[in-house]
């Protein structure tokens, strides 16, 4: 498509890279910790991202030192799902690149920070040794597939594996620039191969990330509607009737620009079984070339189908499809359904999900996390899967395993599901500061003492045991989803955070802004007065966020005020 205006400047460096190669190489040949601004853009295609200590930035300045850069590198996987062996050799990882920890991501992937740019090459390729790798971990590209994260072994459950699977290795790029500046595979050149192309993405690849996510109604644990395409597989027992393909999710936005904010995905099509990589492709035809290619801010798909209309998006998907589109089914109500602790699989074998607070897999005081994990893994060949909510799920054990494996977590401390407040439970956070250049206050580093405060204030009013989603944010760009639960803390300044109600558990319903610029101290105070009213005056089955939205926002103020003059 030709635009009116003129490609970015990231277009323009996708453009002239050579197909994600740039002056990589070289780069990260030269002496130094960090990397050219091109070279900066271009990793993000190869799973790694440039970071650099913003607690130690200022201090550093002032001495004339330069800042103390490193890297987070993020392994692909789609929905979540590890082989033991593979955990073990992540997990071995930690130590010998990064900085300790491993970090489940909102996507269901495992991420390390810390890594020096001379530790770049070396950990990647040691990620690919273990038949993982960190391709299209971000980047303008198809980014890890989500899917439900529950192990069930039923034929829709199984099929959603095996899709997800199918659609990460279909959709990853086809530029040999990875393999070639990580794994020392042979230039294109020297192979004497035909001249390289991207037959789906093309030479400039998408306008912007691009998400896709699988889910089933009764388990909305990725929050399907979120998604640049949430894929909803419909069925009737263990048939499988199509997948309804909804269009246009994202989070991302900007404070006080207006033109950018967060989306629910439209339902516009349903897909049968046998040609859901068929549709995908068509959807992601369409947004490479219509996608908005002159403003970074308005370049996802839901820009586009909201500029152009959901008519004018079915046209065209069905002009890519290559056939006329099926209207979407009816869509039975979405649930979040309780994943946490011991689950039967339903072939004779358990799960047991484990809390991992902020995704952070460490060692700590009191908490031997990281230890117990790989002892689990190592000793019951526990096959662990990263859900969208930053735990780990623990399958394939066997009955006499139960009493042992929660044993091994009790000795190191972890707490289990039934330990935590269901505030607890449900609370997310982005690692934010100190090393996302994005994050505007903290997340991570203060979940603890929020969801401590506002678990309090709930307890004053006999809703200890209430279960509301709580999401954390450095940044307005969501990656831990605020917009769509019941209470979104979305950092604004340092120390000072927008407030944000109203959406729903199941995550169908966006949340709208209350307050701006709260201070982190006043966060709990503020929720305390329409905790009061809650409990006071909820309808029969209304959850948190159902009834912030029934009252809407000048009645939920005027809470506020009121119980200030009082």
């Amino acid at each position: 498509m030709t635009l009116s205006l003129p490609p970015s400047g990231v277009e323009r460096l996708k453009e002239a890279s050579r197909l994600l190669r740039g002056d990589i190489a070289a780069d990260l040949a030269a002496p130094g910790t960090e990397v050219s601004e091109a070279s900066y853009n271009l990793l993000k295609f190869h799973g790694t991202y440039e970071q650099h200590d913003r607690d130690t930035a200022t201090a550093r300045k002032q001495r004339g030192e330069a800042k103390e850069f490193s890297f987070m590198v993020r392994v692909r996987m789609p929905g979540g799902m590890l082989t033991p062996a593979q955990y073990l050799a992540l997990d071995a990882l930690a130590d010998d690149y990064a900085n300790g920890t491993l970090r489940i991501t909102t996507r269901q992937g495992v991420q390390f920070h810390g890594v020096i740019k001379g530790d770049l090459k070396p950990a990647i390729a040691a990620i690919n040794r273990a038949l993982l790798t960190t391709s299209a971990a971000c980047g303008d590209v198809v980014r890890n597939i989500t899917t439900t994260p529950a192990p069930r072994q039923d034929a829709i459950h199984r099929r959603l594996r095996s899709d997800a699977r199918r659609l990460s290795a279909a959709l990853l790029p086809a530029s040999r620039a990875y393999h070639e500046l990580f794994l020392d595979a042979a230039a294109q050149a020297e192979l004497g191969a035909a001249p390289e192309t991207e037959p789906l993405y093309g030479p400039t690849y998408l306008p912007r990330k691009f998400k896709i996510g699988l889910a089933v109604p009764a388990d909305n644990a990725i929050d399907v509607l979120t998604n640049d395409l949430g894929i909803i597989a419909l069925h009737e027992g263990e048939r499988l009737l199509g997948y309804n393909f909804a269009l246009g999710g994202g989070l991302g936005m900007t404070h006080n620009k207006p033109a950018t904010y967060p989306r629910l995905a439209t339902p516009l099509a349903c897909i049968a079984p046998d040609d859901l990589l068929r549709g995908v492709e068509a959807v992601i035809a369409l947004q490479r070339d219509w996608g908005n290619r002159a403003d970074r801010r308005r370049a996802r798909l839901k820009y586009l189908l909201d500029d152009r209309g959901p008519a004018w998006v079915r046209e065209k998907l069905a002009f890519y499809f290559g056939a006329p589109l099926a209207p979407s089914l009816p869509l039975p109500k979405l649930e979040m359904p309780e994943i946490l602790g011991w689950h039967a699989q339903g072939d004779g074998r358990f799960w047991l999900g484990v809390p991992v607070p902020s995704g952070r897999i460490e060692d700590r005081p009191g908490c031997a996390l990281r230890t117990a994990l790989r002892d689990i893994i190592a000793r019951f060949t526990a096959a662990p899967i990263m859900t969208p909510q930053q735990d780990v799920l623990l399958a394939d054990l066997a009955p006499d395993q139960r009493a042992p494996v929660e044993a091994v977590l009790r000795a190191h401390g972890v707490a289990l599901a039934e330990d935590l407040t269901p505030l607890a439970r449900w609370a997310l956070a982005c690692p934010a500061l100190p090393t996302c250049g994005l994050a505007l206050a903290e997340a991570e580093r203060v979940r603890a003492p929020i969801v401590t405060a506002i678990a309090a204030a709930l307890a004053r009013y006999d809703l200890a045991d209430e279960r509301i989603s709580l999401r954390i944010t450095g940044c307005p760009n969501g990656c831990t989803r605020p917009y769509a639960g019941d209470i979104g803390i979305v950092g604004r300044m340092p120390g000072h955070y927008a407030l944000y109600v109203g959406g729903d558990f199941a995550g169908t319903r966006l949340s709208f802004k209350l307050l701006d610029k709260i201070a982190e101290a006043d966060l709990a105070a503020t929720l305390a007065p329409l905790f009061a009213a809650f409990a006071q005056t909820r309808q029969p089955g209304e959850g948190f966020g159902d009834f912030c939205d029934r009252l809407g926002a000048a009645a939920l103020l005027a809470l506020g005020r009121a119980s200030r003059a009082a």
